[in-house]
């Protein structure tokens, strides 16, 4: 039995994946927009290009979404398809509620920015970070000159002797040994270097972070000895002066924010807020799909109903009345189907007593032409046996055919009749019809055999000889339905249906096809176009397809040629 399941036709994602979907979106929101701020905040520029393209990739692919949804919602509009209308209210309400609760929203994150930014223009801050700067370079400036003269003016031997004047925290000699220097004497609170920093007198250009808060100079007491001075220039000095830098170069990227506040803006909310705000219109397109499909089943399932259709059965997860009112559609429709089913049953009766009738008269048929070739001989026997050599060889041969033909006829009645026992092994389809197409490859060479998209490595749960039958017969009908001079492709898909996985084999011709009147009969036991046909080649593939779990059906226009679907299950992988 057929189910119709209660959710969108044309829904692209479930309401439980949208929303999924939705959430992740809120995530990568959250991840981009560290990096967007931090760009325009620590780095004083908007995003480059490259990032650009991945912010405007979330909210383009949110809008293709978008428009598929909108196309679909109003193209049930313009078909009139049934719910549309009630659709179209809920839609309709659902984004005024969404409209009412984003304007307040939209008009508070625009007034806080332009008033913060209102508010830096009152702050001087670069006049408060040029008295800083300079303030640091003045004080750098008096460490040098206060240690260039406490240098000159004292025997810094002396120091090596007794305590370190204030200001100084190391002093540290070199002796030159074998052209390398090497530390002779320490004395200081600073860390001892292992050579010097510097070989020429004078200053010592910084070096971070072996220099931190400190100043250092390097002299020549005596021949082959370097002495180096290192001076503080106060705890917490270097961090000053970064924590002053850092500051001018938030305010320059502020400013900057100051100088863009609308394009900053309206990238923000095309980035940010739009996709959000799409993501939630499709939410609506769906679940108000949702809301409206349990009363479009029931209306379509009722015109099936009406047209005799009882073969499906409408799902639905729902509690409530409507789920109560589809509950009771679908067991009148059970009921509906079990009467259905008791007049389909004596109908088989009455095709099986016809077909026994059609099976005597067809065994009837070559009797007779038995019956007069067996008088015919021994007539000549009784009469002139002498002669009998003549017609001998043609009555037997007349005998032997009709025999064949009725031998060939009981065995597929038989195979009609019997049920197939599923297979438990597997045949590889390629390699079976590779074997198969080879012989009518030479005896037709009017015909295009075509196969090159049949995967080398699918296997179907049937066997062999069970599945030569089936491809064998179908590629017969296509080739007589072409008088041997036409394509013939033959390919493979892989289909899922439930929880079962499935090999689609279709096999197209482009013959004279199959009329209308014909199409419900092509399946019927004794049902023939063939003037040499017996009407049961389709009857037992569809027999052994249908034993095997599968399924088989066609779609053909005439002149246009036919094009028949099997589907076999596939065997299993160990």
């Amino acid at each position: 039995m057929k189910t119709l399941g209660t959710h969108p036709q044309h829904s692209i994602i479930n309401v439980g994946g949208l929303v999924l979907i939705y959430c992740f979106l809120c995530v990568l929101m959250l991840l981009f927009s560290r990096s967007f701020f931090s760009e325009i905040l620590w780095e004083g520029q908007l995003p480059n290009l490259l990032d650009l393209v991945i912010f405007c990739t979330i909210p383009g692919v949110i809008l293709v979404i978008f428009a598929i949804s909108v196309q679909s919602f109003f193209q049930d509009i313009f078909t009139h398809r049934t719910g549309s209308k009630f659709q179209v209210k809920l839609l309709a309400y659902f984004i005024l509620i969404v409209v009412f609760a984003s304007i307040p929203i939209t008009s508070i994150t625009i007034q806080v920015p332009a008033e913060l930014v209102g508010f830096w223009k009152t702050i001087d801050v670069d006049t408060v970070t040029d008295h800083a700067e300079q303030f640091v370079l003045d004080t750098y400036e008096r460490r040098l000159e206060t240690l260039e003269v406490l240098i000159l003016n004292t025997d810094c031997d002396v120091f090596m002797a007794g305590d370190l004047p204030e200001g100084i925290i190391g002093i540290q000699d070199f002796a030159l040994s074998e052209e390398t220097w090497v530390s002779r004497e320490f004395m200081g609170t600073t860390e001892q270097l292992t050579a010097p920093p510097n070989l020429q007198p004078g200053f010592v250009a910084r070096e971070m972070p072996r220099d931190i808060d400190t100043i250092r100079y390097v002299l020549y007491p005596e021949e082959n000895v370097l002495r180096l001075i290192s001076y503080s220039l106060g705890t917490g000095f270097d961090h000053t002066r970064e924590i002053i830098e850092t500051t001018r170069d938030r305010f320059t990227s502020l400013n900057f924010l100051k100088r863009n506040l609308w394009p900053f803006l309206i990238f923000y909310y095309g980035v940010f807020f739009l996709p959000t705000i799409l993501m939630t219109l499709v939410i609506a397109v769906s679940f108000t799909g949702r809301v409206t499909q349990p009363i479009v089943e029931l209306t379509d399932a009722t015109q099936r109903v009406a047209e005799g259709d009882f073969s499906f059965h409408i799902m639905t997860r729902q509690q409530d009345e409507l789920g109560l009112l589809i509950a009771s559609f679908n067991t009148m429709i059970r009921d509906l189907k079990q009467s259905q089913e008791s007049l389909v049953k004596a109908e088989k009766i009455s095709i099986w007593q016809s077909m026994a009738q059609q099976l005597a008269h067809e065994i009837k048929n070559p009797l007779t032409p038995i019956k007069l070739s067996a008088e015919r001989v021994l007539r000549r026997w009784r009469n002139e046996p002498e002669r009998i050599g003549e017609i001998l060889e043609s009555s037997m041969l007349a005998i032997i055919q009709e025999t064949e033909g009725l031998a060939n006829m009981l065995t597929e009645f038989r195979t009609l009749s019997r049920p197939t026992e599923p297979s438990q092994s597997g045949t590889k389809l390629r390699e079976l019809v590779e074997e198969i197409i080879a012989p009518y490859r030479t005896s037709y060479p009017g015909v295009l055999f075509t196969m090159d998209y049949i995967s080398a490595d699918v296997s179907v749960k049937v066997d062999r000889r069970r599945l030569s039958q089936i491809v064998t017969n179908l590629i017969i009908n296509g080739i007589d339905a072409m008088n041997g001079t036409g394509s013939l492709d033959i390919w493979s898909d892989l289909v899922k249906k439930r929880e079962n996985r499935y090999c689609r084999l279709s096999i197209r011709d482009t013959g004279k096809g199959i009329i209308p009147e014909d199409v419900s009969r092509i399946f019927t036991p004794y049902f023939t176009t063939k003037e040499s046909g017996t009407g049961l080649g389709l009857p037992i593939v569809e027999r052994i397809v249908n034993d095997h779990g599968g399924s088989i059906w066609f779609n053909s226009a005439k002149g246009l040629g036919s094009t028949f679907f099997v589907d076999l299950p596939l065997e299993e992988e160990v």
